[in-house]
């Protein structure tokens, strides 16, 4: 059957139409949001929300341009509005860090170059190294937290402290220990 036939079938309800339609285009759609993203993952992420966005709006389809053609487009469009998002959400995050730093200075408090290092960082690097350094929770709490395994939780520690260690030119010999890499302030 041809594309324009499976479209039409599916537009009607055929779920085995829709579900032929995806799994022709789905492969070409992951590597093109593959290529965009570089990264896996997101890519996927973002073929299922595409996928799920194009059920919504199936009916809306006009069959002028390939149906592959007409994910590409909905995927192109997804992505962006997430770049859009993330870049609110790092400008919101900056104007946090200077309202903070203000603060501190207001009342005559020594901004940490620490936070301000640990601001910088991933999310998925800094939020266990707060949860273990500045509240005190155990790895496994960490984990279980996070939905991680307690060796993630500790290697993502690791890997900030080392980070916020080269970022404030210290090496691994620098103030702190093992037990506790980050002077509490």
């Amino acid at each position: 059957m041809e594309e324009k036939k499976w479209i039409k079938a599916a537009k009607k309800g055929d779920n085995q139409a829709l579900a032929h339609l995806f799994k022709e285009s789905y492969p070409l759609l992951v590597h093109y949001l593959m290529k965009l993203t570089l990264n896996r993952e997101e890519a996927e992420d973002l073929a299922q929300e595409t996928m799920t966005k194009a059920i919504e709006k199936l009916n809306q389809f006009q069959v002028k341009s390939k149906f592959s053609t007409w994910l590409i487009s909905i995927g192109t469009k997804l992505y962006i509005d997430q770049k859009r998002r993330q870049k609110r959400a790092d400008a919101f995050k900056a104007q946090h860090m200077r309202k903070l730093k203000w603060q501190a200075q207001s009342r005559n408090e020594d901004w940490d170059y620490l936070l301000a290092s640990l601001g910088e960082l991933e999310d998925e690097l800094r939020v266990p190294i707060i949860l273990k350094h500045y509240y005190g929770y155990a790895y496994d709490e960490i984990g279980k937290m996070l939905g991680i395994a307690e060796g993630t939780v500790k290697s993502r520690v690791h890997r900030g402290i080392k980070t916020i260690r080269k970022e404030m030119g210290e090496d691994e010999k620098g103030p702190g220990t093992m037990e506790n890499p980050i002077k509490q302030g």
